[in-house]
């Protein structure tokens, strides 16, 4: 028997966790917060926070620094080569953040991180939690501490935010249904000469393949792509290469600061709950980084949770957190649909879909309510 009880233990330390666990304390819940790793990530990752991140996120008191550490964009092109086919402009959205943020990661959870602190809470790491027993009143966590110490500890509920390969979602026995992309990705932060300014991202599509190159603070690009086969760590001339190909004359690359690659899931939990286990974000839904959401969804999903569990554990009413779970599947469903449609439209190689395509760009180009409509999907602004 476990000798210390808990009211909620969240298990991952990125935006999603940190959320959750900064919301909860701001509702007066004590959360326990377990990272698996030893450092805090200084890369940049996940780069783009929307609309309606920032709505949710202004109970917590954080929207204004998130800001103050980003960049705002006003616009995203479709290209073809140096033409633009469609520009996608958010500044005629509903919202007091009629804009897409650009912050990277790193800077987010820097954000979190100082606000948990300043509720009381902090992130414990080195904790890997290694199996759980739940019953109908609580679940028993055992991990081991710095790799050595093994211990259990006890919560009335236990959220896994642990990403993609999520300890808490398998030892639950959570269904992940999906598949993986043929194509890799590759991520690049740059520091380069861009002809076309810092004012937009820009998307290219070519047959080759996906482009993207998102302004980052600081002076830098985000360069995204498909690649048959990406190399583990793209170099300068890897990104000079891409650029040379799809994009448009005069981009010259100076320095790589930091780069990846990866292949992508589409995947989605059969079900947010097992008992008084929960999960969120990643570790409930993955997908294409098209539209830049899955960082914003993990994050939405973990302010309307803490309220769910503020109710939960407060009131003994667990209606909130049934609410919570069919709500957020049916998001994370229309999200994974949606970027799934839109990566395997842009990086097709069938003459009838690009077809297809090009008469869709020329529709969201022409035809502005259809323009708008695509910018309420990716601020995710009707997720209110």
């Amino acid at each position: 028997m476990a000798a210390r009880v808990q009211d909620v233990v969240i298990v991952g330390a990125g935006p999603t966790g940190l959320a959750l666990a900064a919301e909860l304390r701001r509702l007066g819940v004590n959360a326990l917060l377990f990272e698996k790793e030893s450092y805090v990530a200084t890369t940049s990752r996940a780069t783009v926070v929307h609309a309606r991140t920032l709505e949710v996120l202004e109970p917590l008191g954080v929207s204004q620094r998130l800001i103050d550490n980003g960049l705002i964009l006003h616009k995203g092109n479709l290209r073809e080569g140096g033409e633009i086919k469609a520009t996608i402009s958010f500044d005629d959205l509903p919202t007091a953040y009629s804009f897409a943020l650009v912050c990277t990661q790193d800077r987010t959870e820097s954000v979190l991180t100082q606000r948990l602190q300043e509720l009381g809470g902090a992130v414990t790491r080195c904790i890997d939690v290694t199996s759980l027993a739940h019953t109908p009143e609580s679940v028993t966590l055992t991990y081991t501490a710095a790799g050595v110490l093994v211990q259990d500890i006890a919560a009335r509920w236990v959220v896994g935010c642990d990403g993609l390969h999520s300890n808490v979602r398998q030892a639950a026995g959570i269904a992940f249904e999906g598949g993986e992309y043929e194509e890799s990705f590759i991520l690049a932060d740059v520091e380069m000469d861009w002809p076309l300014g810092a004012e937009a991202m820009e998307l290219f599509l070519h047959a080759a393949g996906l482009s993207l190159v998102v302004p980052l603070p600081g002076g830098r690009y985000r360069i995204i792509a498909t690649l048959d086969n990406a190399p583990k760590h793209p170099t300068i001339a890897d990104c000079q290469r891409i650029l040379d190909e799809r994009t448009i004359p005069g981009a010259v690359v100076h320095t790589v600061h930091w780069s990846s690659r990866y292949r992508i899931q589409h995947r989605v939990a059969r079900k947010l709950r097992q008992g008084r286990i929960l999960i969120a974000g990643d570790a409930a839904h993955v997908h294409s980084p098209a539209g830049g959401q899955g960082m914003n969804t993990g994050v939405q999903d973990a302010v309307t949770l803490a309220a769910a569990l503020h109710q939960a554990i407060t009131t003994g009413d667990e209606s909130g957190i049934a609410k919570w779970e069919t709500e957020r599947l049916k998001i994370a469903r229309s999200v994974v649909n949606t970027t799934d449609m839109i990566t395997k439209v842009a990086t097709t190689s069938s003459p009838v879909l690009q077809t297809i395509r090009e008469v869709v760009l020329g529709l969201v180009g022409h035809v502005p309510a259809l323009g708008h409509a695509v910018a309420r999907r990716l601020s995710e602004i009707d997720n209110r």
